[in-house]
């Protein structure tokens, strides 16, 4: 049975706190108030979560994202203009087919809703509503019942003069899909003011349950205060962070409490919080995360939101501050007040009862605000994408964005940590990473700085040390002006989604850890990084073959930083090498064209004889090869060719590939008996699949090959001194075993497509295609008997990509066309 939440209200009556927040994300003990309605639906068995959204939707999306972190399965249903509550869940009907259960994302309960299932069924009704009794229902429905629980009439938020009963609609409804007869579709309407009105006066079986347990609307600043005690009471069943330090105190990991401060029950702190000396907290105080409290603070009946700071001697009672707000020496909050997110409150200034002061608002030292200041909201945009944070340098990627990243990526690493940074030799790259670095030790921690190094040397560097992860800072291939920062996890390998996630909501919630100076992290610059990943590279190869052989080799570095990795590894080849482009310059680097240095070398090859040709791309990831008659082979070919060699004399070899790899991938395998993993797109995806066991060699179709053995990464060194390895044991020429590949023919297309019409062309498609043997690792892969076609919409881009291989170009170039053509047809 499937949950409708109900979370597309803007919470006007809660401003400023809800300024720049929608209310179901209001923080309710250090959990958003959705969190806990959340959290009771998969406690009575509800996993497939429906969320109706409007007034800012990301801040929702970002963070429960596909439910998985909390064990459910949720979609959601934007509505563009408000269409009420009825018109909110007819919004989202396509994804209710059965009977289902509607509930406020905005509410704090412990109600029994397997009961109220159970009464529902139990009646045969078409809908039943959750009741509740409530000393003061003027806010709320009144719903007057019969004795055997139908329902006799409705009275939307009454008079005292028209008040006849206290049993009000908790806005908790089970449903029967035959209420949407009742709801005009491409209009505003509500449940208790339209809908059931009209399917009573049709005679449809409405019945009322009043439900046992606790229910708050918290739909003031008042409630919310009020909600907030209730919990710490224990008058509501929910889950609070934290460990209990005692009975009605809750304190949070990483959060510091001096012996001199006095923490009176019942509160709540939550974590990396820091408590100084002579502070009163409590009864009835709430800490978010984070927030650091200064000597001689008083801080009664008030709840305090993550990543604020209160200066020493000030006071609050019964006051609701916001996120990431400046409270500076000797400040006093009275009973009633309000603060919206980062404001700076000057020292000994006075917030009097009952004023209101919006977000991003400066009081003066000393002032006496009797009235209240208002201000409105602003919005955030995505992070992470394909290749990590992305953007022009100093205008979308900016130092202050860098320190505040760090901060939100540090915060996820437990204080006193270590984590590696590396850039590529460009300025733009020096300056942001030294910010990220700052952002780093302000939450407390560690740096090992490699300076300038490759990828592959970074994450050797991460695995191999005491490294709790990495970045790197580089400019962006292609586009000079823009930068990448590329965020590693303790394995050296990219932030999975999940990760980048967490990052994300801490960054746009700034809910940044930050230490005391005392803890502030330090920087070291680690000795021999380079010399131990080449160390380590020569250890899990066997040269003996290739230093018999005496190749000649010709290499274009690409005036990268594999300049500085390089002529280490090469002399341990005992080869002749001539290399080009072989010292690390930002112009060189910006300006070389791969496809260019590649026919140079060519040249080269064919000129002085070498066995071998190589460009390796300036941050050291990525190889095109030229075989020994001066032939550039495409990335398909390389790939085809490394697989040959390096399953030879294998069994029951396992490798990884994307799922857009060549027929003649698989029939290689084949060949040997090697199982293939098929893989996301992406490489980050393809490099966790090959860090998993067993993967002997992972590659795609663009010059990146993993050995995982030595490192679950893309590494061009590493591939470089594999492939002249495994030729000197074969005694093969490159060139013949080029010849001895396949012919293979790709296609490739990209069309235009709506990003909010992906979701209805991938979902038309499989309709379409049901009655076919479909491979849905990435995409809808879409086998033939002479080839394949693969549709996947672009994760960034309003775009379709299609991909096919055909037994011909012509062949190939058709399919891709005509599942172009389709997804067209299924936009119109």
């Amino acid at each position: 049975m499937k949950a409708v939440i109900m979370a597309g209200g803007e919470g006007t009556r809660l401003r400023p706190l809800t300024s720049n927040q929608p209310k179901p994300m209001l923080p309710m003990a250090n959990r958003p108030l959705m969190e806990h309605v959340v959290r009771l639906l998969r406690q009575h068995g509800f996993t497939d979560i429906v969320v109706t959204v409007a007034f800012m939707a990301n801040a929702i999306r970002s963070y429960f994202g596909d439910g998985s972190e909390l064990g459910v399965r949720m979609v959601y249903a934007t509505e563009e203009t408000p269409l009420g509550t009825a018109g909110s869940v007819l919004n989202a009907r396509a994804e209710l087919d059965d009977r289902f259960l509607v509930i406020s994302g905005d509410v704090l309960t412990d109600v029994d809703l397997g009961a109220l299932v159970d009464y529902h069924v139990g009646k045969g009704a078409v809908a039943t509503l959750a009741l509740h009794h409530v000393p003061n229902p003027l806010e709320f429905g009144i719903v007057i019942t019969k004795e055997d629980g139908t329902i006799d009439r409705f009275l939307e938020k009454p008079t005292w003069g028209q008040v006849f009963s206290d049993t009000i609609n908790t806005g908790i409804y089970v449903l029967e899909p035959e209420i949407f007869e009742f709801i005009p579709p491409n209009m505003a309407v509500d449940f208790a003011g339209d809908v059931f009105p009209a399917a009573l006066q049709a005679g449809r079986p409405l019945y009322g349950y009043v439900v046992e347990g606790y229910w708050e609307d918290v739909g003031t600043t008042e409630a919310y205060l009020r909600a907030h005690q209730d919990v710490l009471d224990q008058k509501v069943q929910v889950d609070i962070g934290g460990f209990p330090l005692r009975p009605g105190v809750w304190l949070g990991k990483g959060s510091t409490i001096d012996p001199a401060a006095e923490v009176s029950g019942p509160a709540v702190i939550g974590d990396n919080c820091s408590i100084g000396a002579g502070v009163t907290l409590g009864p009835y105080a709430t800490l978010g995360d984070n927030v650091r409290i200064a000597d001689g603070v008083e801080i009664r009946h008030a709840v305090v939101a993550d990543n604020s700071y209160l200066g020493a001697g000030s006071r609050l009672e019964g006051t609701l501050v916001g996120r990431s707000c400046d409270l500076r020496r000797g400040v006093r909050c009275d009973p009633g007040s309000v603060l919206g997110d980062n404001c700076l409150i000057g020292a000994d200034a006075e917030i009097r009862a009952g004023v209101k002061v919006y977000p991003f608002k400066t009081v003066e030292a000393g002032a006496v605000v009797n009235s209240s200041i208002v201000w409105e909201s602003m919005g955030h945009r995505l992070l992470f994408g394909r290749e990590g944070v992305r953007g022009l340098a100093n205008v979308d990627v900016t130092p202050e964005l860098g320190v505040r990243l760090a901060m939100a990526w540090a915060s996820t690493l437990d204080r006193g940590s270590t984590i590696t940074a590396s850039r590529d030799t460009s300025r733009a790259a020096r300056m942001l990473k030294r910010t990220i670095m700052v952002g780093c030790n302000a939450a407390g921690i560690n740096v090992e700085d490699l300076e300038v190094a490759t990828l592959p040397v970074t994450r050797h560097q991460v695995r191999n040390s005491a490294s709790r992860g990495g970045f790197t800072v580089r400019l962006a291939g292609g586009d000079p002006q823009s930068v990448v920062i590329r965020f590693f996890d303790a394995e050296g390998l990219d932030l999975d989604e999940s990760a980048q996630r967490k990052v994300e909501r801490l960054y746009h919630r700034e809910e940044f850890r930050l230490v005391l100076a005392s803890d502030i992290g330090d920087i070291d610059f680690p000795a021999r990084a380079v010399e131990q990943y080449t160390a380590d590279l020569v250890a899990a190869i066997d040269l003996s073959a290739t230093r018999r052989a005496g190749f000649k080799l010709v290499l274009d570095l690409s005036f990268g930083s594999a300049s500085f990795v390089m002529p280490n590894l090469l002399s341990k080849l005992d080869a002749d090498v001539l290399v080009v482009n072989s010292y690390a310059q930002t112009r060189g680097m910006i300006s070389a064209d791969r496809l260019l240095n590649a026919r140079r070398v060519a040249d080269l090859v064919r000129a002085s004889g070498a066995q071998l040709g190589a460009v390796v791309d300036a941050d050291g990831e990525r190889l095109t090869i030229i075989d020994d008659e001066g032939t550039v082979l495409s990335g398909e070919q390389a790939l085809l060719v490394l697989l040959r060699l390096v399953l030879q004399g294998t069994s029951a070899a396992k490798v990884a590939l994307p799922v857009s790899v060549s027929r003649a991938a698989e029939a290689i395998c084949a060949e040997h008996g090697a199982t293939v993993v098929f893989t996301k797109l992406t490489a980050a995806h393809l490099m966790e699949v090959a860090a998993t066991p067993g993967i002997l060699f992972a590659g795609d179709q663009s010059g990146g090959f993993v050995w995982p053995a030595f490192l679950p990464a893309f590494d061009a060194a590493a591939t470089l001194v594999k492939l002249v390895s495994m030729l000197a044991a074969s005694g093969q020429s490159l060139s013949k075993l080029v010849a001895s590949i396949p012919p293979v023919h790709l296609a490739h297309a990209e069309t235009p497509t709506p990003s909010e019409h992906k979701g209805q062309v991938m979902r038309s498609l499989l309709e379409r295609l049901s009655d076919r043997q479909l491979v849905l690792v990435d995409g809808v892969k879409v086998p033939e008997p002479d080839g394949w076609a693969l549709i996947a919409p672009d994760p960034e881009e309003p775009s379709m990509h299609v991909w096919a291989e055909g037994p011909s170009e012509a062949a190939a170039a058709a399919r891709t066309r005509h599942y172009v053509a389709t997804i067209n047809a299924l936009l119109h």
